[in-house]
């Protein structure tokens, strides 16, 4: 990997490992000098590699250079005086004993740990998606801004005004108790899954960041089901449901960034590997009592991961989405119930159905009805389609729409 690849590259695997540690060793109150510290360390690696090369072990050096700027900065600052030094005198340690571990252990277990903090409640949910992409994961602003379809300025306001709140509740980095860890683990889940979303469901053009966003949000789940004390049923299904939905992800948007409606993608780009894995973690969900939204969710993408078109599919489906309404309500879910009706039942039923939602600002809901008035109604298809394409917000949505129209 050339120079100018690596450095970008470790940046996004390496920064929030050392700013997790290093978080975690100074308290999230001097963030800021964490995000600076492994900030410097990069800086440093891009002029140093430059000259002379980068050197056998890239990730050992960053680790070493990062641990060397840290003890400075604990020897030279506030922060050795007003917490290292009365720790100092009470075990008798040497100065020189002052140590930065970035062992694979400390790393796992910082990650995990700032990952509770991060997704705190004291935060909005989009705050809280910030500061995962760039403590988390590794984001940069401009990256950042991008995926929100922001700016710079924007961003760096909302992640400024999130890390206050966190200073300000004298949040801590640390995994709740036994007692606690349901309770917590709901609005990191929901951080994650919003972050998948933001990916899968994304108005940026940029493949690249959309993909990211999905990986990150699924690397980020895996580390909660491979800790004992975070591997919960609602993790793994979680988990599972992103698999199922990413393994379409090749088949979603055409070369030139066109959206793919399901009905017409090709199924041989389905990733095989993927649904497997899904399934495995859905297995897995399956123990306890309790039957969460992202159980119900993962099971709908189970069955949209099934190539036949089947009635058995679209009645698991829609009895699915049944139970997913009665628990948690949303519009976007009634509309895709309403499409596995009318595969289930018939068009005519779902229309019926479908006109009794009223969404007036929502372009999914127009495109539903075009979709199901095609074939019984085509000027009022056509009507409902030339009214979703008014509405939709993004190119490749319109792009979408159009070719439904064209084709009535």
């Amino acid at each position: 990997m050339a120079n100018d690849e690596l450095i970008p590259h470790l940046f996004r695997t390496e920064f929030r490992k050392i700013v997790s540690v290093l978080c975690r060793r100074f308290g999230f109150d001097q963030i800021e000098t964490a995000e600076d510290i492994a900030s410097d360390t990069f800086m440093a690696a891009a002029q140093d590699w430059g000259i002379k090369g980068v050197p056998p072990s890239p990730t050992a050096w960053l680790y070493n250079v990062a641990k060397n700027k840290a003890k400075n900065h604990l020897q030279r600052g506030s922060v050795f005086e007003s917490k290292i030094v009365p720790e100092i005198k009470n075990t008798s340690s040497e100065l020189h004993e002052i140590e930065i571990d970035l062992s694979p252990q400390n790393i796992n277990d910082s990650q995990l740990q700032m990952m509770f903090a991060v997704c705190h409640p004291v935060n909005a949910p989009e705050a809280q998606i910030g500061l995962a992409l760039r403590i988390l994961c590794g984001f940069g602003i401009e990256e950042i801004a991008a995926a929100f379809l922001s700016n710079k300025e924007t961003i760096n306001k909302r992640l400024f005004r999130a890390k206050e709140r966190l200073r300000d509740g004298k949040i801590k980095i640390e995994l709740p108790n036994g007692a606690e860890i349901d309770e917590r683990l709901a609005p990191v889940l929901t951080t994650i899954y919003l972050l998948f979303n933001e990916g899968y469901y994304s108005v940026s053009q940029n493949k690249t960041i959309r993909k990211d966003l999905c990986l990150e949000a699924m690397r980020l789940c895996t580390m909660l089901v491979e800790n004992k004390a975070t591997n919960k049923p609602q993790v793994n299904a979680l988990l599972a449901l992103m698999h199922f939905h990413a393994s379409r992800f090749e088949a979603r948007l055409d070369k030139n960034g066109e959206l793919i409606l399901y009905d017409d993608q090709d199924t041989t780009l389905w990733n095989t590997n993927l649904i497997n894995k899904g399934i495995y973690f859905l297995n897995r969900a399956a123990s306890g009592n309790n039957l969460s939204k992202y159980h119900l969710e993962a099971g709908i993408a189970y069955w949209n991961t099934q190539r036949a078109d089947t009635m058995e599919k679209w009645e698991n489906m829609l009895q699915l989405y049944n139970h997913l309404l009665q628990l948690e309500y949303s519009p976007i879910a009634a509309l895709n119930r309403t499409y596995a009706l009318s595969k289930a039942n018939g068009k005519q039923t779902a229309i019926a159905e479908a006109e009794k939602l009223n969404l007036p600002g929502n372009h999914f809901y127009f495109m539903l009805l075009g979709e199901l008035y095609t074939g019984i109604n085509n000027e009022k298809a056509g009507i409902n389609f030339k009214q979703a394409f008014s509405l939709a917000k993004t190119p490749a949505d319109k792009q979408a729409i159009q070719k439904k129209i064209d084709t009535l």
